[in-house]
């Protein structure tokens, strides 16, 4: 069997920047097993595979590890693909997924994700997030499954320098950390050494949490923000009732074709 195969850098306009994704159309849905080991074999922080369903596409996403239930670079990746390279016409493209319906619409030269809001919560400081990223933050809070930490500064984020093997062994699925910007108005890292990346280097999902967070602190709808990773990426959010709108842009880098 052979199906296609793309990759795109999302959350970026230029190659070899922002957070890498595969993407893979199917007709129809392979086990999970299959889709499991093509993830482990593409070796990038998710493979998205999507599938048509009635008047929209059913999407899935997979690290090297394990299935998720959200990924915002790998469904801009997915988006992009059906713009630039599948040929789709319309300007809007809904996706059935584990965290229900998202939309991506064409918004000048971006991709707007519409993503659920995640609302945090305030946890006691736990010591073994500060011994594994070597840094004290100011605050903890925590998502449906990930947790955020508020530091003091952009330097701060940009320096830090986690033990990926001390993150692992908290209960921690994510990790984000974030500060506010210094020419945007808030920035971040995000690691899950759990669920096999130690450093994602854009990550959509993380701004469901960061966008109600930093607009609650900012008194401010529209934020710009900046995640610090080595690829590093930039993204345009705002919040909209419940829902995050996650807009960036993304570029095609690889077009090939799997056996099976």
């Amino acid at each position: 069997m052979k199906l296609q195969l793309f990759q795109a850098d999302a959350f970026t306009s230029r190659l070899f920047k922002g957070n890498p994704a595969a993407v893979v159309p199917l007709d129809e849905w392979l086990s999970d097993e299959i889709l499991q080991q093509i993830a482990v074999e593409n070796n990038l922080s998710e493979t998205a595979f999507f599938i048509p369903e009635n008047d929209h596409f059913h999407i899935r996403w997979f690290t090297p590890k394990t299935e998720v239930n959200l990924c915002g670079h790998a469904t801009l990746a997915t988006a992009h693909i059906l713009f630039n390279e599948l040929n789709f016409k319309d300007e809007a493209i809904s996706f059935n997924s584990q965290s229900g319906i998202l939309t991506v619409v064409k918004t000048g030269d971006k991709l707007q994700l519409d993503f659920p809001a995640d609302l945090v919560n305030s946890e006691e400081m736990n010591p073994d997030f500060s011994k594994a990223l070597g840094a004290q933050p100011i605050a903890e809070f925590k998502g449906r499954t990930k947790h955020l930490l508020l530091f003091e500064s952009e330097e701060s984020i940009r320096n830090m320098r986690p033990n990926f093997h001390l993150l692992k062994q908290t209960d921690a699925r994510g990790i984000i950390v974030t500060a506010k910007g210094t020419t945007v108005d808030f920035v971040s890292r995000f690691f899950a050494p759990k669920v096999g990346i130690d450093e994602d280097p854009v990550t959509g999902s993380a701004h469901t949490l960061l966008v109600p967070f930093w607009s609650e602190k900012l008194n401010k709808k529209e934020l710009t923000a900046l995640q610090l990773s080595d690829r590093g990426g930039q993204l345009w959010c705002t919040l909209s009732g419940d829902r995050v709108l996650i807009a960036g842009h993304a570029v095609t880098y690889l077009k090939g074709e799997i056996e099976i």
